[in-house]
């Protein structure tokens, strides 16, 4: 599929991964007809803003980005929330997406969707082996309905919906706001806060135990278009950097990277989260081209990079 000449919208593309996914189709891909819906102007969970938009727009192709999300922390305190937004937002903008006739429907989904005791690496057709893990079970659950409803839509109506599982996200851009960002962020921030206050420790949740992947958010948004031009099956695909690093030790590099000197003291008695996370990212490279190729270490010093620019520009940052 030529994106260049498709009217395309991306919800969510003013977010994290959005603006690098528009960027890429703007720039690497010369797609001059890509729409973004900001909030509140279009509340995507709202029918009669979404009815609009698809209105307004007349897309050819919708990459759904947008979601309500964060770290442990907002999933144990929202769960109502993160349950409803998500799949309101998701089944309405699919079912009108197959009353508009749209070409072609990308969904994100989530690795939270998968079972909480998953063996590593998580492979596709693990998905529905369990209960995903507890903290963020309400927003996986919701995320995977989608999943269910695009593979019905097109046994049923023929309609091309596809759905991919990135791992966690990290890069220039993210989410620094400590109530709700995940785990690379709020690392970042806590150390280079704590240098800078001149604090003989930094306290993190839980023991440093559990595994987790991570995927730089220029290989996220380069994986999804490539999924966009050249993917149209009804199995859901694993987007993902192929390793698995332990909380401990992460939180080791961003303290030897941050340059931060004091003392880590692990709070046992918040929640760990799921015990390992790797996903099998064979699927996505057979089947669209798709390989993460962004060094851990260069990556991750492009996002303290960024941070320390930005960071004294505000005091809650939240992009």
């Amino acid at each position: 599929m030529d994106l260049s000449t498709k009217r395309i919208v991306v919800t969510g593309g003013n977010g994290f991964l959005g603006k690098h996914l528009v960027r890429k189709l703007k720039e690497e891909r010369k797609c001059e007809k890509v729409f973004v819906p900001e909030y509140p102007e279009y509340d995507l969970t709202k029918l009669e803003d979404i009815v609009r938009m698809y209105e307004e727009f007349k897309p050819d192709i919708v990459i759904h980005l947008a979601a309500v999300v964060g770290g442990i922390g907002a999933n144990r305190a929202h769960p109502g929330k993160f349950f409803y937004d998500n799949a309101i937002m998701g089944i309405q903008l699919i079912e009108y997406a197959r009353r508009y006739s749209i070409e072609k429907f990308v969904q994100i989904g989530t690795i939270c969707a998968y079972p909480k005791f998953t063996p590593v690496p998580f492979k596709e057709e693990d998905l529905w082996n369990g209960y995903p893990e507890e903290t963020n079970a309400p927003y996986g659950i919701a995320k995977k309905m989608l999943l269910v409803q695009l593979q019905a839509y097109r046994q049923e109506y023929g309609f091309n919906g596809i759905y991919l599982l990135p791992v966690n996200l990290y890069g220039p851009g993210d989410n620094f706001d400590l109530e709700t960002s995940h785990v690379i962020p709020a690392m970042i921030r806590k150390f280079v806060e704590a240098k800078e206050k001149g604090d003989k420790e930094v306290i993190l949740w839980g023991d440093g135990s559990p595994t987790r992947e991570f995927l730089y958010v220029e290989d996220a948004a380069e994986g999804i278009i490539l999924a966009t031009e050249r993917y149209n099956k009804p199995d859901p695909v694993n987007l993902g950097a192929g390793f698995e690093i332990s909380i401990r030790d992460l939180a080791n590099k961003i303290k030897e990277l941050v340059g931060y000197e004091g003392k880590i003291v692990w709070d046992t008695t918040k929640p760990n989260g799921q015990p390992r996370r790797m996903l099998d990212t064979t699927k996505a490279k057979k089947e669209f081209g798709f390989e993460a190729n962004t060094n851990f270490e260069k990556g991750l010093n492009d996002t303290i990079k960024w941070f320390l620019a930005n960071h004294n520009k505000t005091n809650n940052i939240k992009i």
